[in-house]
């Protein structure tokens, strides 16, 4: 796979906000493993831009693991310097489970209504709830308590 590929301007942005971060995969005497690179893709994944600091002396021996990195995983590299690696790769959107008991909103509950009269079926209800209400286990719809504000003491001393 060839590695994404960026713009001198979309690199510079992107080694400006490299800047401040430190790495988070290190690279020691074993050299490029497999499990390094499975550290190196969750990084991408979770945070996009990455430091990678490679514990090696030899700068071709580092540029090959950018390049490598790079093409494997389908990354931009964005800077090499020292021993550090810089690599971009956008984060990959996340699916949301869709949950109907948690969607915001009106939503209809079927219950249970049971007669006084022991011996006949219960009968099916549907209720409509909202956002703000819940079902107790008898079947009554109570509205959710407003959450009170903390009151700030003010402090006495001038």
């Amino acid at each position: 796979m060839p590695h994404i590929q960026l713009t001198p301007a979309q690199r510079k942005v992107h080694r400006a906000d490299a800047h401040h971060l430190d790495p988070v995969v290190l690279i020691g005497g074993d050299g490029l493993t497999d499990a390094v690179k499975k550290e190196v893709d969750a990084a991408l994944k979770a945070h996009g831009l990455i430091k990678v600091r490679v514990f090696s002396d030899d700068r071709s021996e580092r540029e090959g693991y950018l390049q490598t990195l790079a093409d494997e995983l389908d990354a931009a590299p964005i800077q090499h310097i020292g021993k550090l690696l810089v690599l971009w790769r956008p984060i990959p959107e996340k699916e949301k489970a869709l949950d109907e008991d948690r969607k915001p909103g009106p939503r209809d509950v079927k219950i249970l209504k049971y007669s006084k009269k022991g011996g006949q079926r219960p009968e099916v209800k549907t209720v409509r709830v909202l956002g703000n209400e819940r079902l107790t286990p008898g079947g009554l719809i109570k509205r959710a308590k407003k959450a009170k504000p903390k009151s700030v003491k003010k402090s006495s001393q001038g």
